[in-house]
């Protein structure tokens, strides 16, 4: 089985993020970056199919030289080869562009990826992805097991959780608790400096979308103490000032 898992390199949530030139720029310095949560899950998965019914794993990130570090970790995990495509992931559908001319190209039977990224939080590429393959697109998964070329899925829904059979190649948007997130060992570790990592250009020129601006959120206003007793002063607070009546 040839399983595809495409990772984000996206800042740690413990980072301080800030802005430059005018709000225009990310300011990258001092930021630790990580795959991002929801690809751990799915790489983790990956290396359990992979463990079961053998297999290869390639993983796959859009981005540029800085993000090779986060690539080799996936590799230390269990991944057997790597694909950067480089370029710089500016909006969904050039991403999804990417991801299924890769897929398409090498011919995957299953392809895995977090839900969403964690820094824009979008939750669009594994749909995209799926429509430009014309080949079925799940999300959220939250289990997955493969019976020869059929897959059963659990994928969360509104108010419960939907079970579902498909035939293989499909792509999932994976959360937990679809794996045990795995840590990379020092034999993962030394044998991913000698794995293959690829490099190839972008197949599309450009994006559909310009970025005017970073805007941060605004800070959090004072907190107001409302004696238990005072129901009256509570709803009127939250009808006046918090505006949520």
């Amino acid at each position: 089985m040839k399983i595809l898992v495409c990772i984000t390199h996206v800042p740690d949530t413990t980072s301080r993020i800030s802005f430059t030139d005018n709000d225009q720029k990310f300011d990258a310095n001092g930021v630790q970056f990580i795959i991002g949560p929801y690809d751990d899950y799915a790489l983790a998965r990956a290396v359990e199919l992979k463990e079961q019914a053998g297999g290869n794993i390639t993983v796959l990130n859009v981005g540029g030289v800085e993000t090779e570090p986060t690539i080799r970790k996936a590799l230390a995990i269990g991944a057997d080869e790597a694909i950067r495509v480089n370029a710089e992931p500016t909006d969904s559908l050039f991403v999804a562009n990417e991801i299924a001319k890769v897929a398409k190209d090498g011919n995957y039977d299953l392809i895995l990826m977090g839900r969403e990224s964690i820094d824009f939080n979008g939750g669009m590429v594994h749909g995209m992805v799926g429509e430009i393959l014309g080949i079925p697109s799940l999300s959220p998964v939250m289990t997955l097991e493969i019976e020869g070329d059929t897959a059963k899925i659990a994928r969360e829904i509104e108010g419960g959780k939907e079970f579902i059979e498909v035939k293989m190649p499909f792509v999932a948007g994976c959360q937990e608790p679809i794996a045990e997130w795995k840590i990379p060992n020092m034999r993962g570790i030394m044998s991913a400096r000698t794995k293959p990592l690829n490099v190839v250009e972008p197949s599309v020129n450009q994006s559909g979308t310009a970025l005017q601006k970073f805007v941060m959120p605004p800070a959090k206003g004072a907190i107001k103490m409302v004696d238990a007793d005072n129901v009256a002063e509570l709803v009127t607070l939250l009808k006046n000032e918090a505006k949520v009546l």
